[in-house]
Order: structure tokens, then C-alpha cells, then sequence
């Protein structure tokens, strides 16, 4: 039976139009094997904007990183990516997640809510106004795919983790997207996720976390700097090494806008 990874790598890659709302040149396509097909996401290194703050290597290569990170851990919180040619040139391409459609009274695994309002099972993030300047709360739901998250975008650094990039295909997986600004040597963790600052890490996510932590010591880490630099590579390190010691969920850090914006 061929894997996704299969497909990606060797299928005919297909454009059907540009996703106007993507900061850079983000497409939706597809790829066709011996009679399969999957929705795919492209993004073409030509059709990344610089960034002073991303100076070294490409967003393809990091949002290929996180994938390779993620599954490294055995989490699976990226849908599989990978890095190859393609119509517009050498590009990220990613599996295509189709979300669940909400029933009745269902939303999003993260919303805003009237303040006060938090419901069961849930976790409040911040309290702001809203456009009409009513007063709201952030909030996420509290299960453990989200935790699983929470801690992966700790570990890559992850500078956007926006509400519209969390999805639901509602057969109990969440997967995110978007991961071409992470991994920078700089603490740059900005994120929806804050709802567990400073609760306990769950044992077995720590348990990943050290075995991730040796691989990066060794070969893992070494093909890993084909993607990010060596100076990433070990502040990737450092940071799992301060999950390990804390046993804690990180708090936002006073430097840096602790909440993307737009936070959807």
C-alpha cells in the first residue's frame, strides 16, 4: 500500500490556484500516482518574502524541519511534509487536512468566548475586548492532542501559532500548520496555546522530549543542521533541556509579543 510519503515525494504535482490570504506564495494542488491522488499545500522557495529576523535558509526547510522534528518525537502534530521540486521550483509540500464540520453547538479547539464564560473542559488564555469593545476571554479546549502542541511549538520555537493554524479533522488527531518561522536561536515562542503556563508537563510528553533531546546529540541532530543552522540546533537543545528541568509548560517570555496577531 503506498504511504503518504510515497505520494508526496513521487507523485505528479498539480497546481489549482493560489491561497491569496498566505503572506508568501502558498498554493493548493495535487498529487497523482498510479491512480491515487491527495490535496496538497505548495510553497515555492521563490515565493518567500525575506525576513530580518529568519536570515539563514528557507521557510520551506524549517516547516520540513518541524515535520521531521515531529515525527521524530512520535507525535505527528505536522501532516506529512516534505521538500521537493515542483511547477514554480524546489518547494515545501504538505498533505491537504480537511477539517470536521461543526454540529450543532461545536466549535473550534480554540475560540473566543464572552468574558466569564469559559466552558467545562476549556481553559482561558487572556481577557481583551473584541471589535465592538465587549469584554471576551481566549480559550482552547484542554485535551492532551493540544498538550501534545503546546509542547512541540516549545520545542521548535514556533513564532505563529494562530488559532486558524490548529486543525480538527475530527477523528481525535490535531494537527498544525504553518511552521516556516521556528527554530530561530532567539526566544520567539508566540502562541494561542498559553492556557497550562507553569502546569506540569505531562510524564510521557517529557519522557519523548529526553529521547528527543539525546537524538538531537547525535546523528539526528547532524541532519538536522541540513535544515537549520548549528547555532538553532543548540538552542533547540537548550530548550529541551529547560523543559526537562522545569517538568513545567513555559510562561511568555516579557521580550517578545507573547500572542500572534491576527491571533486567527
Amino acid at each position: 500500500m503506498m504511504t503518504d510519503s510515497d505520494l508526496l515525494a513521487r507523485g505528479e504535482l498539480s497546481l489549482h490556484g493560489r491561497l491569496v490570504a498566505a503572506s508568501n506564495g502558498t498554493y493548493q494542488g495535487s498529487v497523482s500516482l498510479d491512480g491515487e491522488t491527495a490535496t496538497v499545500v505548495y510553497k515555492p522557495i521563490e515565493g518567500e518574502r525575506p525576513l530580518w529576523d529568519f536570515p539563514d535558509g528557507t521557510l520551506a526547510q524549517r516547516e520540513f524541519a518541524a515535520y521531521v522534528v515531529s515525527e521524530t518525537l512520535g507525535w505527528s502534530v505536522v501532516p506529512p511534509t516534505l521538500l521537493r521540486d515542483g511547477p514554480l521550483g524546489e518547494g515545501m509540500v504538505q498533505l491537504w487536512i480537511d477539517e470536521a464540520e461543526l454540529g450543532a453547538g461545536e466549535t473550534e479547539l480554540v475560540d473566543i468566548v464572552p468574558q466569564g464564560r469559559v466552558p467545562k473542559g476549556w481553559v482561558g488564555v487572556l481577557e481583551a475586548l473584541d471589535g465592538r469593545h465587549n469584554p471576551v476571554t481566549l480559550v482552547h479546549a484542554d485535551n492532551d492532542a493540544l498538550k501534545r502542541m503546546a509542547v512541540f511549538d516549545a520545542v521548535v520555537n514556533n513564532a505563529d501559532r494562530k488559532g486558524g493554524h490548529v486543525l480538527n479533522p475530527g477523528d481525535g488527531r490535531v494537527y498544525g500548520v504553518d511552521h516556516g518561522v521556528t527554530f530561530n536561536a532567539d526566544d520567539k515562542l508566540r502562541t494561542v496555546l498559553w492556557g497550562w503556563a507553569g502546569d506540569p508537563i505531562p510524564a510521557d510528553l517529557l519522557d519523548d522530549v529526553r529521547r528527543l533531546a539525546d537524538q538531537l546529540a547525535g546523528g539526528f541532530g547532524q541532519q538536522l543542521c541540513e535544515l537549520i543552522t548549528t547555532v538553532e540546533l543548540t538552542a533547540t537543545r537548550e530548550r529541551c533541556a529547560t523543559l526537562l528541568k522545569t517538568g513545567s509548560f513555559p510562561y511568555p517570555s516579557d521580550d517578545w509579543p507573547a500572542i500572534p496577531w491576527p491571533a486567527f
